[in-house]
C-alpha cells in the first residue's frame, strides 16, 4: 500500500456511506442536486448506474479508512475521454482532495488509456478549481448562469 491510498470499485455496502457524506450540507453546497438523497432515490440511482458500462464509480481508501468518492461519467473509450468528479468525506483529512485527484489522472490515462479527461465545477468552487489547475487542467469554457441555486443563477466552468 503506497500512502497516497487506492481507489477500490465502488460496491453496494458502500452506499449508506456515500449516501451519508453526499448529504452532508459541506458536500451538498458544493453540487448540482442540493436537496437530501433518499434511501430510495440513492438506491434507484446505484442500479441505473451499476448497469452501464460508460461509468464506474470508486471509494478513495487510505490505510483501508474510506475518505472518499471519485466518479467517472460518460466514459467514450473511441473517442478517449471522459468526465470525471470527486468529493472526500467531510472529515477527509487536508490533501485528501489531491490524493483523489492524483489517483483519478493516473486511471484515466494509464488503466482506461484515455486522451482527455474533463469535469464541470460551479464557479464559486475556487478551490477546486484551483486543485484541478494546478494538476494541469485549463478552463475550456464557462457556461453563464447555468445553475441555479437558490434565487441566483451561477456560472459553471468546463
Amino acid at each position: 500500500m503506497t500512502p497516497i491510498g487506492t481507489l477500490r470499485a465502488l460496491t453496494r455496502h458502500d452506499l449508506e456511506l456515500m449516501r451519508s457524506w453526499r448529504n452532508h450540507p459541506k458536500i451538498a453546497s458544493k453540487m448540482y442536486t442540493r436537496h437530501e438523497i433518499s434511501v430510495e432515490e440513492h438506491q434507484a440511482w446505484w442500479t441505473h448506474t451499476s448497469e452501464r458500462d460508460d461509468q464506474a464509480y470508486f471509494m478513495y481508501e487510505s490505510g483501508e479508512v474510506p475518505l472518499g468518492i471519485v466518479g467517472f461519467t460518460q466514459i467514450d473509450a473511441s473517442n478517449g475521454n471522459c468526465f470525471w468528479a470527486f468529493y472526500a468525506s467531510p472529515t477527509a483529512p487536508k490533501g485528501t482532495g489531491s490524493r483523489m485527484e492524483f489517483l483519478a489522472l493516473e486511471h484515466v490515462f494509464s488503466t482506461l488509456k484515455l486522451h482527455k479527461l474533463s469535469c464541470e465545477v460551479l464557479a464559486f468552487n475556487e478551490p477546486v478549481i484551483g486543485l484541478h489547475k494546478k494538476f494541469g487542467f485549463q478552463v475550456e469554457g464557462v457556461f453563464r448562469d447555468q445553475h441555479k441555486i437558490s434565487d441566483d443563477h451561477v456560472d459553471i466552468i468546463r
